[in-house]
């Protein structure tokens, strides 16, 4: 009777542990999924904010060179587009807890974000 419970111990003993390392696999494998997720969307949004830094460098040029035409200064035309660049940023420095909270809740909900395979794990 003493061997039967040595061995349902042992046994037993095992199957823990060895449930313990799927358990830290699965998470090692959850987290590394939902790092993947989070680098693909912060790759995709420096490449469209790069092209878009462009879009819009070319643009304010563009808008410099008409401003001046239509003020017939080139300082003057370069002045206002720099004036609306100015009026931008303190927008944005007013509304930048609003973005801050929006980029957080972006990175949380990719954290926490529930899929199929998280609800067959449990």
């Amino acid at each position: 009777m003493d061997d039967t419970n040595e061995d349902f111990f042992t046994e037993s003993r095992k199957e823990l542990e060895q449930y313990i390392q799927d358990r830290i696999l699965l998470l090692k494998m959850q987290a590394s999924e939902k790092t993947a997720r989070l680098v693909a969307l912060l790759f995709t949004a420096l490449m469209i904010a790069l092209l878009g830094f462009f879009v819009l460098l070319f643009l304010s040029i563009m808008a410099g060179y008409y401003f001046a035409g239509v003020t017939g200064s080139l300082f003057s035309g370069f002045g206002i587009v720099a004036a609306f660049y100015v009026l931008i940023m303190l927008l944005l420095i007013l509304t930048r807890s609003w973005f801050s909270k929006k980029i957080i809740n972006t990175v949380i909900s990719i954290f926490f974000d529930k899929t199929d395979e998280d609800d067959a794990a449990r």
